[in-house]
């Protein structure tokens, strides 16, 4: 009875609104391509575009110069940057001041999506709301124009919406192809239905329990902090003064008619003040909103109700690389993205109500949330551990209060634009995709109050910065002719679009052979460190704006950035003139927001005694039966005596003093081998290492070994001694000895390293030392160099490593 409830529901909710829903996407397209060549010609009549960037001494000292603007923007996010563009492609005299950095607050925290919102649409029709419809479709267009606009960092990307239930087929169907129906010909590609077998095969990690099929639709994907930047630089380019790190202190009013004629602000990293007069004044700090609002007025009500909302990273494992997941109904009555961005997957997001703040924190019961519905959705041989969460944050979205709403998850996302009685012009609201209508409502809501000379709105088609000389084979380019690495042409064409070419030329050399420029900040991301210098030409003035805007490695792995920050601050120091003084305090700076802001506290706050650690029996068994080796006295509890104990056991003997100029050791055993003792006794499980494929075994059949290398019993026993099951830090992980932080003269004569060897490879400090930083390898010695030039790391390798078995 219900199931017939539910079906014939669906169909005359269905029927009725496919029909409303092809009227008004028939007169919205009509209207679209009457509009469409306005729209070019506005575009084609904007302002000239400069060839060179100005500097951001040379944008304060236009903002100091006395000069009154037309339209002073406060706040440099999506909004704020996209009315500072609209305004000066307008040709109107533009200044933008942001008190952080560009996108250092919500636009760099989204979901990353380009989309119309699913969800807005489904309440538009189950509640006949056209306020939500008409936002819908207007997110739609908008859509469609992002994707245009910047190419290089955007991208329609096919999302997966997995059916568990056979009634949920035909509902969420209609709802799918509604969602295209109204986006009308700015649709990207069609919805389609999936069978379950396709559905696994295009999306194996999904949970196989009593799926249905799925259904596929597309949106868009970016990178939402380039491309606020790109919108910064590109209305810079049309003669925006814009500044970053410029907080505005109050308004300034005019004595008789008490009208706002601009701000008071002070230069946050000198700490100068000074006034920027203007005749209009734009509001669009996001949550901040009201704060700007009573800096007008005191007694204003609050028109904005912040919404947090929490994104965690996992390894690209976890997804697909070019298909997303839409859990469109989760315990709560969220909804819930799986997405695979630069290589690694985003799950989130949470709308949980929250107070305002410069620096949102995400919280350990958000994350265990969204890790808890990731469960439900993915397969039992899919084990989802805390432990993969690489980074987290937390954004805090502007939404507009609704007075009948009675929590934030019922809000729309519509803007509103508003205009004080002393004319402060305030935009909030709305969201990443519709940045550019709301700043076009914003601008011609201005020059209307304040009478301004200006004409209409030119910011559609106009291509942002990188956009006009890309295409999707430019990376090609940048490998043949600059010598990058495949992988990092990608990365800068894809970010920095035709000015990559910019990056490539201040690249420097590497010293191999291939690649030939292009240093890597860290060896597992293609960040290379003339980002770095390129980024302080863009305006970062600290090392959190090239971890997290300039580049995204703070939103990827916290570890891989805290791993970078000190040539980070090396490299911003020479360009920005920095103290020794002045990089220390931008280290510990950078390091208190990987630490608090990105997930880095909740991450090591697992670590604790409250922490719950499942063992099998046998694991137990292992641990105890290590503990007592290092516990000969039974006395409870480990010194450091007791591991210096065992280690000297280890060892088993007094190492021979190395010839720097063959770099090995002066005692050799005959036939080349390196004298190494039994050791097994100071291993309770004794040596297990596995055969790799295609190599010599343990009785030396297959593929021959180099001269000098350990064969058989000799062989496991050398290996035993450069794979040790006991870190003297890290009891139970495979450590790699001499070349690892934790275990630094701890294991004297061992060689092995462990981003090369396999049987390594779970070292938990993945450092590298090349053989010129590294004490004990045998560098000069040319026999030693056993692992081709090409090879990721480049490092000299002990025989026991098999991947060196190749040379001879």
């Amino acid at each position: 009875m219900a199931f017939q409830k539910a079906v014939k529901g669906t169909a005359l909710i269905g029927g009725g609104a496919i029909a409303t829903v092809f009227g008004l996407s028939h007169f919205s397209q009509y209207r679209n391509k009457h509009g469409a060549l306005v729209q070019v010609q506005a575009a084609e009549g904007a302002p000239a575009r400069k060839d060179h960037l100005p500097t951001r001494e040379q944008q304060l000292l236009a903002l100091q110069s006395g000069e009154e603007f037309d339209v002073l923007v406060i706040g440099g996010g999506a909004t704020g940057c996209g009315c500072a563009l609209d305004a000066a492609t307008r040709g109107l005299k533009t200044a933008l001041l942001e008190r952080d950095d560009f996108s250092s607050g919500t636009s760099s925290r989204s979901t990353k999506l380009i989309h119309g919102g699913v969800r807005y649409l489904q309440k538009a029709i189950m509640k006949l709301d056209f306020e939500q419809y008409r936002m819908v479709k207007e997110a739609l267009e908008e859509r469609a124009h992002l994707l245009q606009s910047a190419p290089h960092l955007s991208a329609p990307l096919p999302i997966m919406l997995p059916i568990y239930k056979w009634w949920q087929l035909p509902y969420y169907w209609i709802g799918i192809k509604l969602y295209d129906l109204v986006a009308g010909s700015q649709c990207l590609k069609s919805s389609y239905v999936l069978t379950k077998a396709r559905a696994l095969e295009l999306f194996p990690m999904l949970r196989r329990d009593k799926l249905v099929g799925a259904i596929v639709y597309y949106d868009g994907q970016h990178n939402d902090a380039r491309m606020n930047l790109a919108i910064a630089l590109t209305a810079a380019r049309y003669g925006a003064a814009t500044a970053n790190y410029t907080e505005v202190l109050r308004l300034l009013k005019g004595p008789e008619s008490g009208r706002v004629c601009g701000v008071r602000c002070r230069d946050v990293l000198t700490g100068k003040e000074f006034d920027v007069r203007a005749k209009c004044v734009i509001n669009a700090t996001g949550p901040f909103t009201d704060s700007v609002r009573k800096m007008d007025d005191q007694e204003v009500p609050n028109i904005c109700q912040p919404s947090a909302g929490v994104h965690i990273v996992m390894p690209g494992y976890y997804s697909p690389d070019n298909m997303g997941l839409l859990d469109p109904a989760t315990s709560d009555g969220r909804v819930i993205f799986f997405l695979p961005w630069e290589k690694m997957t985003i799950a989130g997001t949470t709308d949980s109500p929250t107070d305002v703040t410069s620096h949102p924190i995400p919280t350990e019961e958000d994350i265990n949330f969204i890790l808890s519905e990731v469960r439900d959705y993915l397969g039992p041989e899919v084990e989802v551990r805390r432990g993969d969460v690489l980074a987290a944050w937390s954004g805090i979205r502007p939404l507009v209060t609704n007075p009948d709403s009675k929590d934030t998850q019922s809000l729309s996302r519509n803007h509103v634009v508003t205009i004080s009685d002393s004319g402060l012009v305030t935009i909030a609201g709305g969201k990443w995709t519709t940045y550019r209508a709301m700043a076009r409502d914003t601008i011609d809501a201005a020059v209307r109050e304040h009478k301004l000379q200006a004409g209409s709105c030119r910011t559609m088609g106009l291509q942002l910065e990188g956009a006009q000389d890309w295409s999707p084979t430019l990376y090609i380019r940048l490998v043949q002719d600059y010598g990058l690495e495949s992988e990092v042409a990608q990365h800068l064409a894809s970010t920095y679009g035709d000015k990559a070419f910019e990056v490539a030329k201040i690249a420097q050399v590497t010293g191999k052979r291939w690649p030939i420029v292009g240093k890597r900040l860290v060896s597992e991301f293609p960040y290379i460190e003339a980002e770095v210098v390129y980024g302080v030409r863009e305006y970062a003035r600290t090392a959190v704006d090239i971890i997290s805007r300039r580049t995204r490695l703070a939103f990827l792995n916290v570890q891989a950035a805290e791993e970078a920050l000190p040539r980070i601050v090396d490299i911003m120091g020479k360009e920005l003139s920095w103290c020794e003084q002045k990089k220390k305090e931008e280290l510990e700076t950078a390091k208190t927001f990987l630490y608090y802001e990105m997930g880095y506290k909740v991450k090591t706050d697992q670590l604790t005694d409250q922490s719950e650690i499942s063992l099998v029996p046998s694991d137990i068994e292992r641990y105890k039966k290590r503990f007592r080796m290092f516990d000969k006295d039974k006395k409870g509890f480990i010194t450091i005596l007791d591991v210096q104990r065992v280690l000297q056991c280890a060892d088993g003997r007094e190492h021979p003093p190395r010839d720097p100029q063959r770099g090995g050791s002066q005692q050799k055993r005959a036939g080349g081998a390196e004298r190494v003792p039994a050791a097994d006794e100071c291993h309770p499980e004794g040596p297990r290492v596995g055969q790799p494929a295609g190599r010599a075994d343990e009785e030396g059949r297959g593929e021959p070994a180099p001269p000098g290398h350990p064969r058989g019993p000799q062989r496991r026993r050398a290996l035993s001694r450069a794979l040790p099951r006991d870190c003297p830090r890290l009891p139970g992980v495979l450590c790699h000895g001499s070349c690892c932080p934790e275990t630094a003269l701890r294991l004297p004569g061992v060689l092995c390293h462990s981003s090369c060897c396999p049987e390594t490879a779970r070292c938990p400090v993945p450092r590298i030392l090349l053989p010129r930083d590294c004490p004990v390898s045998c560098a000069a010695d040319p026999a030693a160099q056993r692992l081709p030039r090409d090879c990721p790391v480049s490092c000299a390798m002990d025989p026991c490593c098999p991947l060196s078995w190749h040379t001879g």
